[in-house]
């Protein structure tokens, strides 16, 4: 599963959701708890001893609701934005249990009892990979790692008074994203079940109609962007390293909530120059010299989905300059952008092959 990305320090949580209160009206909030049960999904054959058992746990959310009082909540049938905390026992000595934290988008649909749920976050693992003592968990290799999850929820709220109830079934990633080796990672597929509150729904407003222009247009603009991090190679102990990107693509809005990305990206990766090293020292019958260029360059097609200061980035590359071989040509990246102002955006994002993840990247950038 592409994890999606990131390790995000709790701080952003305040950079993704910063809101300003329009009055009493647009103040109304839910809370909800879940209790859930599953099993981890197999994605790879690496992890088979690992599952042994089927993991519980709970989720707890707080809900920002939303009216329409801002002219982006009614162009996505509004949505609630919150965070939530999840506890995980995942049922195995080995993987120990999960304690995680998250920012999250509540997505409505059929008449608002379908709720979708996306929220990424940080999670805290109690019994991470150790070479001596616990070897055998090679799907978390620290203690922090980056936490993904979806919930999928039939939900009706105020059944009595402000009690309501909802059930559904909910997918938890945890990994690391090759920030520290082992990194095979987890995902665990769960019932849920529980129940929600809304706090003051009697003076819950009516939602507000659209009154924006649909005709919406906007000149193709050029942007720049230098991403940065650390990650290892898949080898175990050989060492986390920097690593270097430089993109620069153009993106043509095609109204009021995408947009469409063409560019290029250069690639400076420093455990890539350690591994060709390695394997030229320790394994000759690779053939590897040790001479190979660990530079990378690629081109990319992409979308930018933008909700209020937020947008959500994909995209798919194609390494055009590929002297070692590693993970194949083909590369995506997923990821969230934050705009301070019209100019100036942060963007966290999550370079994989396929659902091999390479690297979480912190970037900063400029949209003219």
């Amino acid at each position: 599963m592409k994890p999606y990305l990131t390790i995000l320090l709790l701080s952003y949580y305040g950079f993704l959701f910063s809101q300003d209160s329009q009055d009493k009206k647009d103040n109304i909030f839910t809370l909800d708890a879940n209790l859930f049960y599953g099993t981890i999904l197999e994605h790879n054959p690496d992890i088979s001893h690992l599952i042994t058992d089927h993991p519980a746990g709970f989720i707890l959310s707080y809900n920002k609701k939303t009216y329409g009082f801002k002219d982006w909540e009614s162009r996505f049938n509004y949505p609630d934005w919150g965070f939530s905390f999840i506890y995980q026992d995942m049922k195995n000595n080995h993987l120990g249990e999960n304690y995680s934290l998250y920012a999250h988008y509540n997505f409505y649909f059929l008449k608002r009892h379908l709720n979708l749920r996306i929220g990424q976050g940080l999670a805290y693992n109690t019994n991470p990979y150790h070479k001596e003592t616990n070897f055998k968990n090679n799907a978390y290799g620290s203690h922090l790692m980056s936490a993904t999850y979806f919930m999928l929820n039939y939900k009706k709220e105020k059944i009595f008074r402000g009690f309501g109830l909802q059930a559904g079934i909910s997918v938890l990633h945890y990994s690391n994203a090759n920030f520290k080796a082992p990194n095979t990672s987890t995902n665990t597929f769960v019932f849920n079940v529980g129940t929600n509150y809304v706090f003051d729904y009697e003076n819950e407003p009516e939602y507000i109609p659209s009154t924006e222009d649909k005709s919406f247009k906007e000149k193709i603009k050029y942007n720049l962007a230098f991403r940065t991090g650390l990650n290892e190679s898949d080898i175990i102990d050989v060492g986390q390293y920097p690593f270097y990107i430089v993109s620069a693509y153009a993106d043509k809005r095609l109204n009021r909530k995408s947009a469409i990305q063409v560019g290029a990206d250069v690639f400076f990766s420093k455990f890539l120059e350690e591994l060709i090293y390695f394997y030229a020292v320790a394994y000759p019958e690779l053939n590897v010299s040790g001479n190979e260029d660990w530079k990378r360059v690629g081109v990319f097609v992409g979308h930018e989905l933008f909700i209020n200061k937020m947008s959500f980035i994909t995209q798919l590359g194609y390494y055009i300059y590929y002297p070692y071989d590693f993970e194949g040509r083909v590369y995506n990246r997923i990821g969230l952008k934050r705009y301070f102002g019209d100019t100036f955006f942060g963007a966290i994002t999550l370079k994989s092959h396929g659902a091999k993840a390479e690297a979480v990247e912190f970037g900063i950038g400029v949209r003219l």
